[in-house]
């Protein structure tokens, strides 16, 4: 078959339409299977990069330390006993567990109130070192991050969040350099992020402020009290492997049983992009199986409606062979009608689950959500492929049942 003969196109395009109710129950089996995998698929993409946006900015290979009440009696001392992580537990991290790349603590305000002139909202006020950068990137849209110095110098200066700026600042593109109230104290603010995450230590980062640590400890009173310890791995290590010498460092200054499992509670986010790398790996294979099962029974039904028009064209068949036409161009024709009716419901199948996703998309974006739900180029490709080579396959059967049809037997059928 040529690829640019129009009239063996016009051909299989009339094979195709002539009985319409046929074709069209047939294109629709493949029409749903390539709509269901395209659509699971893309949905499902979305899904992960919806989640993975929650947990935006945190380094993979981290840990929170924060504490609970004991539950077992140690040295002496009762079970439920109330304790605090101090300050002198990031020393002994940082010179204890020689893995450990960045130790910082924090301290949070839940609450607080901001306020900028007749602006005003709550949210959390966190106390943060500069290398807390390390742990929580915090992607800055504005300024700058704090630092060294700023600690140094208990300088009353913030970093807001990206909906506390919106809030305080809805008519200002960059606030930096003007002041805010944050719990009846004014702060210079010096940079503003745009992470948008939903999950966070402590308090979401978008409806948060950060302080210098020391500036926070002073002006609440907080001693050497610390309310978490994030710690990031080395190159080579994992945090899952650094936690239990942590646990027994803490534990032992803290006078905590060895065995105690509920006294020390650890936040590991090593574990949690497992967990969802885990559940949506999951997904896909399920999805792919639905969508695989779902085109081969569309794909077997294309074959099946080929068999019978191969058997009412018996007669035709017949004469083709009578007057000369070779097995290869039976095959081919055969083959093509199967090919290009799978391709073209495919193809509007493929469009179909996209304009669907755009949809989706459009909703997740107007509800403030930053996630894209449309299916890579690359998966466009090798869907396209797909059809073409499931196409082909459908078309086998039939096409060989037409070069067993003997003209003889043809006309005697006839």
């Amino acid at each position: 078959m040529k690829f640019f003969d129009l009239d063996q196109w016009d051909e299989i395009l009339q094979t195709i339409t002539r009985n319409k109710s046929r074709s069209l129950l047939t294109a629709f089996g493949i029409f749903w299977g390539i709509f269901m995998l395209v659509f699971l698929m893309g949905g499902s993409e979305g899904l992960r990069r919806l989640m993975a946006s929650n947990f935006a900015g945190f380094a993979q290979n981290s840990c929170f330390l924060m504490t609970n009440t004991t539950s077992e009696a140690y040295a002496g001392l009762q079970s439920g006993r109330e304790w605090s992580l101090e300050l002198a537990d990031v020393d002994r991290l940082r010179h204890g567990v020689g893995a450990i790349e960045t130790v910082t603590p924090l301290c949070a305000k839940w609450g607080a109130s901001f306020k900028n002139g007749n602006y005003a909202m709550n949210g959390t006020l966190k106390g943060v070192r500069a290398d807390y950068a390390a742990i929580e990137d915090p992607h800055l849209t504005y300024g700058r991050f704090l630092t060294d110095t700023d600690e140094r110098d208990f300088r009353k200066v913030c970093v807001l969040g990206k909906r506390v700026c919106e809030e305080l600042f809805p008519d200002v593109d960059n606030p930096c350099g003007r002041f805010v109230s944050l719990d009846g104290i004014y702060y210079q603010v010096v940079g503003v992020t745009k992470m948008s995450s939903k999950i966070g230590v402590m308090g979401s980062a978008e409806s948060s402020v950060l302080v210098p640590f020391t500036t926070m400890q002073r002006l609440y009173n907080w001693g050497n009290d610390v309310m978490a310890i994030g710690y990031t791995a080395r190159r080579g290590y994992t945090v899952t492997e650094l936690q239990p010498q942590v646990d027994h460092i803490i534990k032992k200054a803290h006078l905590i049983s060895p065995t105690d499992t509920q006294a020390l509670f650890s936040f590991n986010m090593e574990v949690m992009f497992r967990m969802v790398d885990n559940l949506f790996r999951g997904i896909e294979i399920l999805v792919w199986l639905i969508g695989i099962g779902t085109l081969l029974s569309g794909a077997i039904g294309v074959s099946n409606i080929m068999m019978v028009t191969v058997r009412e064209r018996t007669s035709e068949i017949g004469i083709r062979r009578a007057i000369g036409a070779r097995p290869s161009n039976i095959l081919t024709q055969i083959m093509a009608e199967s090919i290009v009716l799978t391709i073209i419901a495919g193809l509007f199948g493929i469009a179909f689950a996209v304009l669907l996703l755009q949809g989706v998309e459009t909703l997740t974006a107007a509800s403030g959500h930053d996630a894209s739900f449309q299916i890579s180029f690359g998966m466009a490709v090798g869907a396209a492929a797909a059809l073409t080579l499931l196409g082909g396959l459908a078309g086998l059967a039939p096409s060989f049942r037409a070069l067993a049809i003997k003209p003889i037997d043809a006309i005697r059928d006839e």
